[in-house]
């Protein structure tokens, strides 16, 4: 079976930011996803913040999961652009 783009977001769907309860993938912090079945799965993302407290938390969570779609998982996060939440977000935080 080939691995999708669709099948990694499913997986990330599972990882969830612990300060807002929400996953990643809502939150909007994967920027890009790339699938190579022979290189292995590559994410862009950033994070609620450059301060977040639990950037290497949500970082390790997203690699663990990933890898058991394939055993090559590589984040990459930025900054730029700076994160912003999707409208649903912004109404379910009150912001």
């Amino acid at each position: 079976m080939t691995l999708t783009k669709e099948q990694v977001l499913e997986t990330l769907r599972g990882v969830k930011d612990p300060e807002l309860g929400f996953d990643v993938v809502t939150l909007g912090l994967i920027y890009e996803t790339n699938v190579d079945p022979e290189m292995g799965i590559d994410i862009l993302m950033t994070l609620t913040s450059p301060f977040c407290p639990y950037g290497d938390k949500i970082v390790g969570d997203i690699e663990r999961a990933l890898r058991k779609l394939h055993p090559e998982v590589r984040v990459e996060i930025t900054f730029e652009p700076e994160w912003d939440p999707p409208e649903e977000i912004k109404l379910a935080l009150g912001i």
